[in-house]
């Protein structure tokens, strides 16, 4: 049995691992940490778990953690990075849902996180957790980075086109849109449901964090320079990502429906829709799941690639529990088969 910890177990992502854990078969929910919550019952703080989780939460200390088989860091960015070496020292396994081990160049990360990273040394070994791209070698890692919503649809979305060689790599669109629990549990006035609701904004233009992760698993797979143009949206909804993703095709085109089914014919959580379909975020809410269409519009030079998921699973937890099966040798789908809520 994996005895796990979670840091950080009353954020959305950190509840949504709770909700995960709960269920799978190979998992013992160890430890749950959280400084302002210690010595209250999870159940308490979050009805939804009662008769699931027993745990209580705890403080977030190398001696109430170190016996656990994994801890998930469902933390602010520059959080797991400080705790890292002394648990990985004491055997402990770590899958971190936060940035603190996604970028491989610690100058990258000091400029976009603004501070020194508390562990340069430990980049290089990380594991950038996007099962679909890096399944081999997650099944022998100790630490895991597990990739950002937005950087899990955009990357998956074209994955298949830029494995392929044939699209251009200097011209690459992603148009994504996110629901506001992307933005954490926090009580901050622009993401109020009531400044959200019955509006659209885009932001971070000038340069948004996920930018450089996207970029940097793009040029593994284009196996060069991108140019990358990404502009978030905000949406009023609570869970999905929409990723409207444009790309230029070098020369003629081939069945490029065909591409993207041979590609993920054998991953079990991503969906290639018929052609001419058009996934909608509700499709994947709950489940950790990524469904993609790709379309050619007026048979042009352009691709169009739809990719969805729920930013709290595939994009987090769901992905970070997806690793865990990996990292212990488990069926990749333990904990995992849950279907998307609907409507």
């Amino acid at each position: 049995m994996i005895r796990a910890g979670i840091v950080g177990g009353t954020g959305y992502t950190g509840v949504e691992l709770l909700r995960i854990l709960a269920l799978h078969p190979g998992v013992e929910i160890a430890r749950v940490t959280s400084r302002g919550d210690a010595g209250k019952r999870v159940a308490e703080a979050y009805p939804n778990l009662r008769g699931f989780v027993d745990a209580v939460f705890v403080e977030p200390t190398l001696e109430t953690l170190s016996d656990c088989s994994v801890v998930f860091f469902a933390t602010p960015n520059g959080t797991a990075m400080r705790m890292a070496p002394a648990l990985l020292e004491r055997g402990v396994r770590i899958i971190d849902l936060a940035a603190d081990f996604r970028l491989k160049d610690p100058k990258v990360w000091a400029h976009w996180y603004g501070e020194p990273h508390a562990c340069p040394e430990l980049l290089a070994e990380a594991v950038y957790g996007l099962p679909e791209v890096n399944r081999e070698a997650i099944r022998t890692a100790r630490l895991i980075a597990c990739p950002g919503c937005y950087p899990t649809s955009v990357q998956l979305g074209l994955l298949p086109l830029l494995e392929a060689g044939v699209i251009r790599h200097e011209r690459l669109i992603a148009d994504v849109k996110s629901g506001v629990s992307g933005a954490g549990r926090k009580a901050e006035i622009p993401i109020l449901m009531s400044e959200t609701g019955e509006s659209l904004k885009a932001y971070g233009v000038k340069g948004h964090r996920h930018w450089p992760e996207i970029c940097q698993g793009l040029e593994r797979l284009a196996g060069g320079a991108v140019g990358l143009t990404f502009v978030p949206h905000l949406i009023p909804m609570i869970r999905g990502i929409h990723a409207t993703l444009y790309a230029v095709l070098k020369g003629e085109a081939p069945d490029l429906q065909a591409v993207y089914e041979q590609r993920y014919r054998d991953e079990p959580f991503v969906d290639v829709l018929p052609a001419g379909s058009h996934p909608d975020t509700r499709n994947v809410r709950g489940m950790n799941g990524c469904q993609i269409a790709v379309h050619r519009p007026q048979e042009g030079d352009t691709v169009v690639v739809l990719s969805v998921i729920d930013n709290l699973v595939k994009g987090a937890a769901g992905q970070a529990v997806q690793n865990m099966n990996l990292m212990f040798g488990l069926d990749e789908r333990a904990g995992l088969s849950a279907i998307g809520l609907y409507p």
